[in-house]
């Protein structure tokens, strides 16, 4: 399952949950893990990819 960092609009702390695609076309239902607020915006991360080619 991935992971999806968010941020909490309200109390301003961030959090990172684990979703399945399926739950996470349904944003509506992801709440704060610190004070329970729906009112939550994703945080865009890098990502590293491996390759077994050698540059």
């Amino acid at each position: 399952m991935p992971a999806y960092e968010y941020v909490c609009n309200d109390c301003q702390k961030d959090f990172m949950i684990f979703l399945s695609l399926k739950e996470y076309d349904e944003k509506s239902k992801i709440k704060c893990a610190h004070c329970g607020s729906n009112n939550v915006q994703r945080k865009f991360t890098g990502f590293f990819a491996k390759t077994s080619k050698k540059s």
